[in-house]
């Protein structure tokens, strides 16, 4: 705990105005509103989120369908919410993240839970993201989005709302598509995989070789009814649809992922003087990802798939309450998850599928939990509460592996205290947990052998991670300036952590439990010196430690952990509602990393990017930017051997981020 007391003291983070627009911040949350309006680079909410969000970095895997990691935290440690629906993604090696199933397009704003602070949601250990699409209007309006961007990228979307008090409805359908971006150096995926010295027989096949990097289409329609006063009820259908996507340091590419949401509400407001709101929501979500060798020299002759499926599905009420003159939540959820795969070959001349074998043995994690939240002000003193306990199943049709159960119990306590007109602090303390998944317990690999052998390569018996967490920051606005300091403390007990074999062909890779601890900050500050002018400072930083070199070896860094981030920005409104954006990013050097678990050394750098978004009526506004103005080649996310990359006993293939990248956007409202 005497990391706490310098700790106070860091800077952290980045984030600019334009991008952001954020609400008050508060200690366990980030708020983004109109998502929408400035994710117009793509549809990646990753992409998306890393930009504005100081505690969030990107993982890259693909042109698209990226992850993202919230303080050094990613997987199963931090939760996804779409509508109240919570989405899991089918792929191991995290191809297809729950976050690549919302386009950016659709949003309408975003809760970024920075640490164990919802205990309405199940598995938020240490953070999460709480997303709301756009809801249906009364009247009509519709919107038209056009893009198009370096390296081939196509985007073209469209959202129609109208309705009265009694009905109203929203529908929205968008196709995106590009070809393989170009690093720095000008090359494309398949000849980044070229030059990598690990690539050996993972090379792409000469016809595949200007393969596009992916095709997106997406359909979504709501569905909002009003049969009484105060009474809604909610209906939402998504499908999302990708095509052919390259990962192209992974060995296999997904042929396909598609995935579909659904959700049925019923909101009751008012409905006594202290029964202020009952919620009633059932929500499903599945994904079906193959992911192959068709496209890589390895699959000539006979390729190779492995195709996953995930469900999940709840039931959540919640009543808001007014008790003793304060307001109060008390909740029941429910929710059943599903997860299997199956691997086959496919010889390439005749599509004859050979040999099924199971890769992921049928599993269902069952939880069940009852939850409670109370906020009472003290003067200038605001005091929240929240607690959850969790029993949970996971039950598996093998007979080898054998069935788990826990139980949870989560609490955390945030206090708000107004120091002045114009300034506040925080101090929030949570503890959480999450259990493991099916893939750190169950996971099957076989052995190139005929007939191929299989090896255990899930742990088994793991126990659920418990975070333990600290978090304190100050608040201060005035007409000239803002400033916005966070800082946290994590103690993770029986954190779930990947050790790589030192022998890459051995099939020793395995899960386990160790303790580790990651503390940081984030720092925003905004100068507005004239009202046409906004300058803008954000930093972030964390360090991850365990607390002993797992076995037979040395390093006590934690993975994932990006080093010191700064983002500079200049924003100039030169005509009402009209912006011109100019942004710095820059990383420092990992310094800090697993080299044991398949981490390396990534250079420090720095990205200057442009955006001018005009505004020509309150119909049409048009976007013109250009990302990596100065065309640097240069790696963001590094590789921890929790995803299996191309790499040998000694090197993994970095992905290079894209190099110069020209876009545009034009909205048409009607």
């Amino acid at each position: 705990m005497k990391k706490i007391i310098p700790l106070s003291l860091m800077v952290l983070s980045v984030l600019a105005a334009e991008e952001t627009d954020l609400q008050s911040i508060k200690v366990e949350s980030t708020y983004i509103t109109e998502v929408a309006k400035k994710a117009q680079k793509s549809a990646d909410l990753a992409d998306a989120l890393s930009t504005q969000v100081p505690s969030i970095d990107m993982n890259r895997r693909s042109g698209i369908a990226n992850d993202i990691i919230i303080r050094g935290q990613k997987r199963d440690n931090i939760s996804v919410e779409v509508d109240g629906t919570k989405v899991c993604g089918a792929c191991p090696n995290r191809m297809d993240p729950p976050v690549s199933h919302v386009l950016a397009s659709q949003i309408q704003d975003i809760e970024v839970i920075e640490g164990p602070y919802d205990v309405e949601t199940f598995g938020v250990m240490s953070g999460g993201v709480k997303i709301k699409t756009k809801a249906p209007e009364k009247g009509f309006k519709s919107e038209v989005n056009l893009g198009a961007g370096s390296f081939g990228y196509m985007k073209a979307g469209a959202t129609a709302s109208g309705g009265n008090d009694f009905i109203r409805a929203l529908v929205s359908v968008s196709h995106e598509s590009s070809d393989q971006y170009e690093d720095g150096d000008g090359n494309t995926l398949a000849e980044q995989v070229d030059n990598s010295p690990v690539a050996g027989t993972s090379t792409f096949q000469t016809q595949y070789k200007d393969e596009p990097a992916y095709t997106k289409q997406s359909a979504k329609v709501k569905l909002f009814v009003n049969p009484l006063e105060n009474h809604e009820l909610r209906l939402s259908a998504t499908a999302n649809r990708s095509d052919d996507v390259l990962y192209a340091n992974s060995k296999m590419d997904a042929r396909y992922d598609d995935s579909n949401i659904y959700s049925v509400e019923y909101n009751i407001d008012d409905m006594s003087k202290a029964y202020k709101n009952l919620n009633l929501q059932y929500y499903y979500s599945d994904v079906d990802h193959p992911m192959d060798t068709m496209f890589r020299d390895s699959g000539a002759t006979s390729y190779k798939t492995n195709q996953l499926q995930t469900t999940m599905q709840g039931v959540k009420l919640k009543n808001t309450l007014e008790l003793a003159g304060q307001e109060v939540l008390i909740g029941l959820d429910s929710s059943k998850r599903t997860w299997e795969g199956e691997m086959f070959s496919t010889d390439a001349a005749t599509l004859v599928e050979g040999m099924h074998m199971t890769s992921l043995p049928y599993s269902e994690t069952k939880n069940m939990a009852v939850f409670a939240k109370a906020d009472k002000s003290f003067g200038d003193l605001n005091v929240k509460v929240g607690l959850r306990y969790d029993t949970t199943d996971i039950s598996v049709d093998d007979t080898v592996y054998e069935d788990n159960d826990y139980t949870g119990f989560n609490a955390n306590v945030v206090a708000n205290y107004t120091l002045s007109e114009k300034s506040k602090m925080f101090l929030g303390f949570g503890q959480a947990n999450r259990v493991p998944d099916a893939r750190e317990l169950y996971s099957i690999m076989y052995t190139p052998t005929m007939p191929p052998v299989r090896v255990n390569v899930g742990s088994g018996t793991l126990e659920q991670t418990t975070n333990r967490q600290l978090d304190l920051g100050y608040e201060r606005k005035s007409d000239s300036y803002n400033v916005k300091l966070k800082g946290f403390y994590s103690m993770l007990s029986d954190y779930i952590y990947y050790q790589r074999d030192s022998n890459p062909t051995g099939g020793n890779y395995r899960f386990k439990n160790i303790d580790a601890t990651i503390y940081g900050a984030e720092f925003v500050t905004n100068y507005f010196p004239t009202d046409e002018l906004e300058l803008s400072l954000s930093m972030s930083y964390k360090k991850g430690e365990k607390d002993a070199a797992l076995s037979d070896q040395s390093d006590t860094n934690l993975a994932d952990i990006a080093p010191l981030r700064t983002k500079l920005a200049a924003n100039y409104e030169y005509m009402t509602d009209s912006v011109a954006t100019l942004e710095v990013h820059r990383s420092e050097k990992w310094s800090d990393f697993d080299g044991e678990n398949g981490e390396q050394e990534l250079d420090a750098w720095n990205i200057l990017n442009l955006k001018v978004n005009h505004t020509f009526s309150k119909m049409i506004d048009l976007t013109v930017g250009v990302n990596n103005i100065l065309d640097e080649t240069y790696a963001m996310s590094n590789t921890y051997a929790d995803i299996t990359l191309l790499t040998n006993s000694t090197d993994v293939m970095l992905l290079n981020e894209p190099g110069r990248y020209l876009y545009t956007n034009l909205n048409l409202k009607f």
